[in-house]
This record gives structure tokens, sequence and C-alpha cells, in this order.
């Protein structure tokens, strides 16, 4: 038999060369192996050399081939000839384009920089962008972190110097339960799939708290259905269990963080809880072997956590005994947050005494010398097997804010973060606020700006106002009404601008941002905004600027287009000035870079900035006598140093042997080349735990030139900038918040995490709106553009709206229906789908499915624009009317950020329409449609 069986060739010839880079299908930033033929792609794999996957790949990443092969993609300059929005361009050359843009650019740069709006989507270049926009010297820059994730990113500063995705990650090595909040499949996907792999190979459990049980949930051993919103009162209702069972970590609370800082105890006092300072201004604690007032960071000072100190009649008590009051209150009992957050007063308790088990009853120590800040040295370190992860679930409500810091504070009572088996710190991270920049806004005609734009306050004199009071930024971030706003407020600047509230703009410059569809709330007032005239017939916001690599929706609403490339066509920097691609044991950097060359006259758009800081002349761009110091985006990655010896890359430099310090080295992009596209350092072993406090790790860390000097800290379980705020507002101090803020800002700025009701709740009938609707992004796409790739799309063309069994039965819905959608702001009806893994009161769908007809090269009727659909149909970047003549922002009042998963909705059956409603006019495409059939084989 076996005579006559056909010859197969298992190893077949792919490829004639491979080029190693990095992937662009989502943000993990993985490794990549590109195998050509004849200078084309032939085939993606992953790089198993790569430190962040080992080679390892997603569908998305393997489908990046259908990509870079888009019929989508831009093709050239665009300049509108026809109506905004209508998609009618003419193409122009490069030379045509920069001379438009320039001439925008150059007249409000030389009368009022503040007129450009520069905001960018998710390009993983923002500490070029924001250098760019700084030396052009408008105070309005920023980053989609405010629509994403900067409750997440921002609490986790505030409260230990860093957070979860790429600022850290679980001790895959070593801990036992590991849990996780409101993660969905996109961030991060492979390094999570890989590492609960290892860790369920060895016994460990994962337990899901989502709404949805989908994507790594549906492996969890315990599922936590919980109803959104209430992530913080759940977790705070561990921690009231652990405290009453006394199962916390004693000793690491007093070592690591203010637990035993003392704070100003009296209401009468202008200072009230505050901390009490010494001569330098450290906060002090009393010293449990002396008894004496001492500095928290004094050599050899044991802190005691109970001790009170009275200071001129006033008595100060340390950090913990707030906390006792605050969590041991009934209040967050089991029984009295259970059926608000969906869970059993018993599944709370087992939560909690499992947690409490792993954490100390199955702890364990390495044999590891090391030498703390305070100069103890240690023989060993403790590990406690409890990790956590969370992301966007969590953080995209109007209370994320807190919630995020909820769960900082769990791990850190725990004594979980930096140590074996528990959460750890990516590098550059652990950084303390106090080594981050305040936010920066002062700006003068033809000057770069003062600063940086971004940054973290730390109290009401860091606020970006102008002299009058009144917000220096066109997205009011770091006011009054969002003062921690670390990532600016991108879902709020087209409405701004077109609103004239704070000022008009000129010009809105914007890369990478969907905002006229999915990356907007209210879809249809966003395009309405863009396209809106005034009595003279002029646009409200007079130009847009657009850059993207593909036909998108936004393409239609811009007058200016500058064609990017698509990711295996460009230099790209994943920086450690940036968001770098760092694994807890070692600082790692990479760079992307042309593997193939365009068949299109686009230019990467991080060089399309340079060509136009040339034009412009901008300070940082320019020499003294007047010539470029890059002449390209590669040029700036070698040549810039944002410091002497430090620059955007951080292996390689100087004669090629130096790390992370060194003059830069024309020859470094080819050494990373040769290194398969990525460079990493390892932190030496002992200096890999503890990072905060371990002089080993401080040491290491000023070498890479991420500190010019060491920076030990404690972790701020009282976060002491929020008192200040909350100061303010009961009347003290120069700098005042208007009155109609003042209650809000007392009561929601708590120093202490605390739990509030979201928003939407308490703005709208919950009777009439009595169901929560969420989206989440699936493994397989990352944000818009995947749903054009021919590949990703067979996995999914279309998103119902999945519906729990009780509301399925509830409704008499069967297989093929269709139902009616509406909230306080819009109505959509859509195909719907049963799921019995999901909370009982929670509808949900996959995000950035829908497209408009017209954009990213779709047939008309493609699925995707016939029965996919968006839910930002349903959402507002304002809150229904409070009847008080106010419009209050659909965002957390302590950061901004973008309350997506805040939405209340009713559902009806509704007879099924013709496609999913609301249908929009197709809009014309500068690139037209793509054709049915596409294949792309390279060779034989």
């Amino acid at each position: 038999m076996t005579h006559h069986q056909p010859h197969i060739d298992t190893s077949p010839h792919v490829s004639d060369e491979v080029r190693k880079t990095t992937c662009y299908m989502c943000a993990c930033r993985c490794g990549i192996n590109v195998h050509m033929k004849g200078g084309k792609v032939a085939y993606i794999e992953g790089n198993r050399d790569h430190p962040v996957n080992k080679g390892v790949l997603c569908a998305k990443g393997s489908a990046g081939i259908m990509q870079v092969n888009a019929p989508s993609r831009l093709r050239a300059p665009l300049k509108r000839v026809g109506p905004r929005g209508s998609g009618e361009f003419e193409e122009i050359s490069w030379d045509e384009a920069l001379q438009i843009a320039c001439d925008w650019l150059e007249p409000i740069r030389k009368t009022d920089p503040s007129k450009l709006a520069f905001f960018t989507g998710r390009d993983q270049s923002q500490s070029f962008t924001g250098y760019w926009a700084q030396n052009f010297g408008t105070p309005n820059f920023a980053a989609h972190g405010g629509f994403c994730s900067v409750n997440m990113a921002a609490g986790g500063i505030y409260t230990m110097g860093g957070a979860f995705w790429e600022f850290g990650q679980p001790d895959w090595d070593h801990t036992k339960l590991f849990m996780l909040f409101g993660v969905a499949e996109d961030h991060d996907s492979n390094p999570i799939k890989m590492g609960i792999g290892k860790i369920k190979a060895r016994g460990a459990r994962v337990i899901g708290v989502n709404p949805i049980r989908s994507g790594y949930n549906a492996v969890a051993d315990d599922w936590v259905g919980i109803t959104p919103g209430t992530d913080g009162l759940f977790i705070l209702s561990l921690i009231h269990e652990l405290m009453r069972a006394g199962k916390i970590d004693l000793d690491y609370l007093a070592r690591y963080t203010n637990a035993p800082v003392l704070v100003n105890a009296d209401p009468n006092s202008p200072e009230h809880g505050l901390f009490l300072r010494d001569t330098d201004g450290k906060p002090t604690v009393i010293d449990r072997t002396t008894g004496k007032l001492t500095a928290f960071d004094a050599p050899g000072v044991r802190p005691d956590l109970s001790a009170t100190h009275e200071v001129d009649g006033i008595t100060h008590r340390p950090v913990m005994h707030l906390m006792a009051e605050r969590y041991l209150d009934p209040q967050y009992a089991p029984e009295a947050v259970a059926e608000r957050c969906g869970i059993t007063p018993d599944k709370i308790r087992r939560i909690a005494a499992e947690i409490a088990r792993v954490a100390f009853d199955e702890a364990f120590t390495l044999d590891h010398e090391w030498t703390d800040f305070r100069g103890e040295t240690h023989k060993t370190m403790t590990g406690r097997p409890v990790s956590f992860h969370a992301m966007r679930g969590i953080s995209a409500h109007s209370n994320g804010f807190q919630t995020a810091r909820a769960l900082h504070v769990l791990q850190i009572i725990l004594g979980t973060v930096e140590v074996p088996g528990g959460f750890r710190f990516k590098p550059p991270y652990p950084k303390p606020v106090s080594a981050h920049p305040t936010p920066h806004c002062k700006f003068a005609p033809g000057q770069p700006l003062d600063g940086p734009h971004l940054g973290f306050v730390r109290g009401p004199e860091d606020l970006a106002l102008k002299d009058d009071g009144s917000p220096a930024r066109i997205d009011k971030a770091f006011t009054w009404e969002n003062p921690m706003s670390a990532h600016g407020l991108m879902h709020m600047v087209i409405s701004n601008a077109h609103a004239g509230d704070p000022y008009k703009i000129d010009t809105l410059f914007m890369y990478m941002a969907n905002m006229s569809w999915n990356s907007s709330m209210n879809t249809r007032g966003v395009m309405e905004m863009l396209t809106d005239q005034d009595e003279n017939g002029d646009y409200v916001i007079p130009r847009i600027i657009y850059s993207d690599a593909y036909s998108s929706e936004m393409v239609a609403y811009a007058d200016l287009i500058l064609p990017d490339t698509t990711y295996l066509e460009r230099h790209d920097c994943i920086s450690l000035l940036d968001r770098p691609i760092c694994e807890a044991d070692a600082a790692a950097d990479a760079i992307r870079w042309p593997v193939i060359e365009p068949d299109r006259d686009v230019r990467g758009f991080q060089t399309v900035l340079v060509q136009l800081a040339n034009k412009l002349k901008l300070p940082g761009f320019t020499a003294e006598d007047g010539t470029p110091r890059y002449q390209d985006y590669a040029d700036y990655m070698v040549n810039h140093e944002r410091k002497p010896g430090i620059g955007p890359l951080a292996g390689f430099r100087g004669n090629g042997e130096d790390v992370g310090r060194g003059a830069p080295n024309p020859a470094q992009i080819d050494r990373y080349i040769e290194n398969g596209g990525f460079f990493v350092s390892h932190i030496p072993e002992g200096a890999n735990y503890y990072k905060p406090w371990n002089m080993a790790y401080q040491d290491w860390a000023v070498g890479m030139g991420i500190f010019d000097k060491p920076q030990p800290y404690i972790f701020d379980l009282y976060a002491e900038p929020m008192r200040k705020f909350q100061l303010a507002a009961e009347g003290h101090g120069d700098r005042q918040p208007p009155d109609h803020l003042r209650a809000r800002i007392k009561s929601m700025m708590d120093p202490l995490p605390i739990w509030y009701l979201p928003f939407e709740d308490s703005s709208v009938d919950t009777e009439e709106f009595p169901v929560h609707a969420l989206t989440q992004r699936p493994m397989a796409m990352y944000h818009s553009w995947g749903t054009q790739n021919a590949w990703l799309r067979q996995i999914h063309g279309q998103n119902p709206l999945y519906l729990p069994t009780k509301l399925w039965e509830e409704h008499g819905f069967t297989d093929g229906d269709w139902a009616r959608v509406t909230s306080a702001h819009g109505e959509i009806t859509v195909p719907v789908a049963h799921m019995a893994a999901l909370n009982e009161n929670t509808v949900w769908t996959w995000n950035a499915i829908g497209k408009r007809k017209g954009a990213w090269a779709l047939s008309e009727d493609a699925p995707e624009a016939t029965r996919g659909f968006l839910l930002n149909h349903l959402i507002h970047e304002l809150l229904p009317p409070k009847g008080d003549g106010l419009r209050w922002s659909n965002s957390d009042p302590i950061t901004g950020q973008a309350a997506w998963f805040d939405l209340r909705v009713k559902i009806e059956k509704a007879q099924a329409p013709a496609e999913s409603q609301p249908a929009f006019a197709p809009i014309k495409s500068p690139v037209g449609q793509g054709p049915d059939h596409l294949e792309w084989k390279v060779g034989k």
C-alpha cells in the first residue's frame, strides 16, 4: 500500500531570504520573521529568539501579509476638492502636500500655536510626536490613551509607580493563583496566552472577573460574571475580608508603603489629611525601635504601623489607621455589596479565602541576598504566589481610576507586588510619580512649549490653566474637571473645537485616529461637527489634516491626506522613552524597518513630521544655522539625544557595545537588524525583584539611563496629591475650583480608593434603561484595521449583539432575530445571538467590526457594512442633561477617561431590517472598491 502513496514535501521552500522585524497587528510588538521571495513577502512567522513572543504568533500576526497588500491602502497625498465628507479628492505630489501643510501651520505657529490641535492614535511613537508638538509650541497634544486606558495607567502610577500591560506582568515562573479583571483578548495576547499555559500546566488556578466569559475568561477555573462598573466594590469587599481576617502582610506594608506615614488628623487644620514632613520635606514615620519621629527612608528605621504623634496640639495618625477605619466598615462586607455586584456573598468570601491561602500558606523563599534603600541586607526574598492583571474592562468607567487604585491596594496589602510569585514591573518601570514630569501648557508665538505636554500633577498648582483660570488645552485636560488626566482627552477634542469651548482652533491634525467612526463616542454627532459650517459658509473647524495608511472612515472628513506606509515599509522605534517591549527580567526595545519598499507614493508619518519640522524650522529639529538635524525618522532614531547619551534606542550605542547610555552610533539600526530587530539587556540576578527598594536594581537602572540617580520610593496606598485637590475644594489654597465642581472633587478625589455609582447609572432612568451594554475586542482583531484584512474577515465578518439567557427568554428571541437597542443618546437595530456565559443584565458585541459603506475598499454589500454595527451610536461624549444648566463629560472625573462601559440600554424585539441601523450613505473612497477575489501568492 505504501508504494502507491503520493510523495508530500513536509518542509517546502517558503523563501529565499528572511528579514526580522516587529509585528504591528496589535500592541504586543512580537518579533516576526518575514519570509521573502523575489523581494516580496511570502510568509510571516514568529521569531523564536524574541523576548516578547519567543516564536509564538497569533492569527493577527500571521495575517500581516494581507495587511500590507490590502486594497484599502492609500496611494498618494490627497487634497480635498469636494465638500468635506464627500470623499472627493485629487492626488497631489508630496512637495505640494508638505507646502499646503506648512502654509496652514506656519502662520499659526508665528501668532498663536494653540490654534493647532495635534492628536494621534495608536502610533506607538508618542515620545517623538510629543517632541514634535512641543517644539511647534502648541499645548494641544495627546494620544489615544484618554479614551483607552488612562485610568489603568494613572491609577497604577499614582499608587505604586507602574500598572498592568506595558508596565508589568505576573511572575509566570512562580505564581499559583492568577486573577484577571476586565481583560479582553486584544492586549498583550501572546505573552498572556503563553503565561496562562505555563501556570496551568503546573496546576495553578485562574480566576476571571468579567461580565463576559470569552477568551482568557473561558479557560479560567473560576469565572466571576460581575455587573459592569462594580469591580471596585467587589475589590474593596475582598480587602474588607482580608483585613478582617488579618490576612495582610504587615511587614511589607511597614517597610515598602506609606501605611506607617503620619497624616494630619485635625479637621480644622488647613493641612488636614497631608503628611507630616521633616525639614527636608520627606514624609515621616515613628521608628518602632526608638519610638522617635524620623524620615521614612532613614537608615535602619523600622516604621511603626500603629503609633501616633502630636505636634503643636495636632495629632498625626498613620495611614494604616485610616485604611482600617475605611475598609473594615460594614458597608464593604460581602452581604452589603453582593447584590449590586451580581455575586453571592459566599463567592466573595470564598475568593478572599483562596487569595489569602495561596498568598500566605503557600508562601516561599528564594535564596537571593539583596540590600534595600535603608541599607538593610536581606538574605532571602519572600514569595507570595498570587498575581493580578487588569485592563480596559475596569478602567473604561467613570469610577475606573478609583477601581484601578483599589486593585493595586489589594495587591499591596497582600505583599504581592515586586516579589517572587506576584506582579513584577517591566523596565523602565517602576517609576515614582516624582520621576515623571508635570504637565506643561505655557506657549508663546514662535516658541516651543515650556515643557512636556503630559505628566502627573502633584496638586492644583500643576493644572493646565491660563492666568484667568480657563483651560489652556482644547481638550480641557489637567483642569478642575479632570485634574489627573495624564493622557489627555482625545474623545473631547472635536466636540470642544466645534463648540469653541474653551476656544476656537484653526487646524486639527490627526494620525491613525478614526474619529468619524469607531474611535468616537456620538459617531453621528462627530460627523456632523466635522462638516458643520458657520453663517458665512466656512467650516467651524477650519482645516483638518489627517494621516493614515488606509482609506478609513475618517479620510473623507479631512482636507489634506498625508498617506502613511504599512508597518513593513517604514522605520519605527519601540523605545524605552515610550512604550517599550521589556520583560520583568530585562530591558528591551525594538525597531521596525522597511523590509519591503512601498509600491505607492506614500511616506512613513514620522518621516513626514521630520520633513514638516525642517520646512517650518522647528527648534529641536533645526541646527543654529537653520539646517536640518535629521533627514528622516531613521536619522532621528539614531542621532537624537533626549539628554546626553540617552536616545530613542538603548542598544548598540557608542562603538556598538554601549548599553543604555552612549554616543550615537551611525551603524545602530544595522546592528538592530543583525540582532533580529530588537535589543535586550538582562537585569542582574538578585536585582530583578523588589525593584523600587532594591539598590542593585536602582544602580542598574541608572547605568541603563532609566534614572540619573537612584530613586527608591514607597508605594502610595494613600495618594496625597488627591487630598490636595480636596483641600482646595474645601476652600484652602490660592488656586480654587469653580463652585459647581467643589462637591464632586471633595467626594470623588478621595486619597484612599473608594467606589461610587457610574455616572450614567445616576444620570438616566435605570428602570427605563435596565441593561448594561459593552463592547469587547476579539483576539483576531485589533481596532478597526483588522476587519479589512482578507484573512481576518473570515473569522469576524460581522458581529451580533450577544444576549444572556435571561434577556433572551424574557423577550422571546430565537435564532435569526433582530433587536432594537435604545439608550438615552440613540438607537440601533441589530442582529442578536444567545450567550449563556454572560452577566444576566448585560449585552455585548465585538468592537469595530461594523464599517461604513465605501470605506476600507469593501463592497457596499459586505457583511461588515450590512450586518456589522457599532455600539458607538448609543454613546455620547456628554451625559444627559441633569437640569442644572451644565453638560457634564461622560468621563472619569479624575482622569477624564472616556466612560465607554457605563452605557445603559433597553432591548426590544424588532422586525429584521434590510441591514443594521443606523445606515449611513456610502462615502466615496479615494481608492475605490477592492476586487471580489483577493489572492496573494509569491513565487511558484
